[in-house]
């Protein structure tokens, strides 16, 4: 276990912690899900800016999370690496599917 699990374990352990870095999942997850479709079509930040008219620097602030993308420019993305954006609604209740 590295140190930042270490720490992020330790520090799960507080509510108000727990609260807020469960609030910040959903931007965690579209970071995640831009820097790995890129990576998976093969293209660099600088390609990928080609490919989109995005520029290098905006598509290394959405990666990292310091911008927030809208939908069209994620369906930018989406068209320069061949995919499909999909977005969905989870229910929280884990029970949804079982019987009582």
């Amino acid at each position: 276990m590295s140190d930042l699990q270490k720490l992020t374990a330790e520090l799960m352990q507080n509510d108000e912690f727990r609260k807020e870095y469960e609030a910040l999942q959903p931007e965690r997850d579209i970071t995640m899900a831009l820097v790995n479709v890129r990576k998976e079509a093969g293209l660099t930040q600088a390609e990928l800016s080609k490919k989109t008219g995005i520029s290098q620097a905006d598509i290394s602030r959405l990666e990292n999370g310091s911008r927030n993308p809208s939908l069209a420019l994620l369906n930018r993305i989406a068209k320069a690496v061949n995919a499909t954006l999909k977005i969905e609604f989870v229910p929280n209740n884990k029970l949804q599917n079982k019987s009582i």
